[in-house]
């Protein structure tokens, strides 16, 4: 089941910004900066205990599926494709995360949070190639053209001025009078997310 409680405690519970609500974390509203303990009543008065390396793994884990806002079986699958493909395991699965559709919109600049992306395409508003998309998990190709519907290219055009600033990865390419994303190349790993680190990952899933 996913989780779709306040968003917050997920920051809190692995002790840094996941950056799950979009402008909201930069801002003095930010409940990570306001109480950077973790979540519960005893929270204030706990110290962090100490981490052993399986905790590690399992708290890396937990990092990447919040950051993507994914379940542990599309997140178990994901690592398990990785794991099959010839080349760098953990390049392979930094590159099904990042060119999940959801994820591209979001680093396109076009929604301030992944969930507001997913949203987007779940609605029906996003256009692959012309073609209508509702699945966030759909992976973009290199040459991918991704497009709005009219309802979309409304809310994305009162976001100009955010979206102007957004800082857009080398393998993405967005084309503001048009309100076009095209996808240029794979992603290399340092346009890629870096808030966790995925060889605990693949440890904790070779155990």
């Amino acid at each position: 089941m996913r989780n779709t409680g306040p968003k917050c405690r997920n920051c809190r519970r692995e002790g840094t910004k996941l950056f799950l609500k979009g402008a909201k974390c930069f801002t003095s509203k930010c409940a990570f900066d306001r109480r950077p303990f973790a979540p519960g009543v005893h929270g204030p008065s706990q110290t962090r205990p100490r981490v052993t390396a399986f905790g590690t793994q399992l708290r890396e884990k937990q990092k990447a599926k919040r950051i993507y806002g994914l379940l542990e079986r599309q997140f178990s699958n994901y690592v398990m494709e990785a794991s099959s493909s010839q080349g760098n395991t953990g390049e392979h699965l930094r590159q099904l995360l990042e060119t999940r559709l959801d994820n591209v919109i979001y680093r396109l600049g076009l929604a301030e949070s992944r969930a507001a992306a997913r949203q987007l395409v779940s609605h029906g508003h996003v256009l692959v190639n012309g073609h209508k998309l509702d699945i966030a998990s759909y992976h973009v190709e290199v040459d991918n053209v991704i497009t709005f519907d009219k309802e979309a290219q409304g809310l994305i055009a009162k976001r100009s001025e955010a979206i102007a600033k957004a800082n857009r990865p080398a393998w993405l390419d967005y084309d503001a009078k048009a309100l076009t994303g095209r996808v240029l190349s794979k992603p290399v790993s340092k346009d890629m997310e870096t808030s966790f680190d995925v060889t605990p990952i693949i440890e904790y899933y070779s155990r």
